[in-house]
């Protein structure tokens, strides 16, 4: 299975000249009952077993924050006037999008006040994935300070998610 990783930055092209972006912030596959009925029963052959590991259809369910959106070539760090769907398609983004997108840090308090998700797992991997699609290398220092700015007045948060860039910086 080759499915874009967590805290990677994706997008949902919605219309003409209109993108929505998010992050991956939770990705795992749903209980299947036909793969409980094979594991449990007598004498199944491995070629079966090969079938269903190689042509079956996993289903992965992707959570995604809504980081931003993209209008006529311009990049708003704002919630998207119309997000996308349940169904509608995602991309995984490339380095041009992510370092296009991750020019500045005005997404970031999307992903601080999200309190339904691992706030500071995803900054980090997020930073961490980022960093990569950036010709300066000083692009991760600029984002941590720019965290550290954001959650100066909230103690806890603040080092909970230091905690886990710490990690990876």
């Amino acid at each position: 299975m080759d499915a874009p990783a967590f805290g990677a930055l994706v997008r949902a092209p919605l219309g003409e000249g209109y993108q929505v972006y998010g992050l991956i912030h939770d990705i795992h596959i749903d209980d299947d009952g036909l793969v409980r009925q094979l594991v449990t029963a007598d004498n199944v052959s491995e070629e079966v077993m090969r079938d269903n590991r190689e042509r079956r259809i996993v289903p992965v369910e992707m959570s995604v924050l809504a980081v931003g959106y993209e209008q006529d070539g311009k990049i708003h760090h704002l919630l998207p006037p119309r997000p996308s769907l349940s169904l509608d398609v995602i991309y995984l983004c490339d380095d041009k999008d992510v370092a296009r997108f991750t020019e500045r840090f005005g997404y970031f308090r999307h992903i601080l006040s999200a309190k339904e998700i691992p706030i500071g797992e995803v900054l980090a991997a997020h930073i961490n994935q980022a960093q990569s699609a950036h010709k300066d290398k000083g692009w991760k220092d600029k984002a941590v300070q720019e965290v550290i700015t954001l959650l100066r007045d909230d103690y806890p948060t603040l080092m909970a998610v230091l905690g886990a860039l710490g990690e990876v910086v």
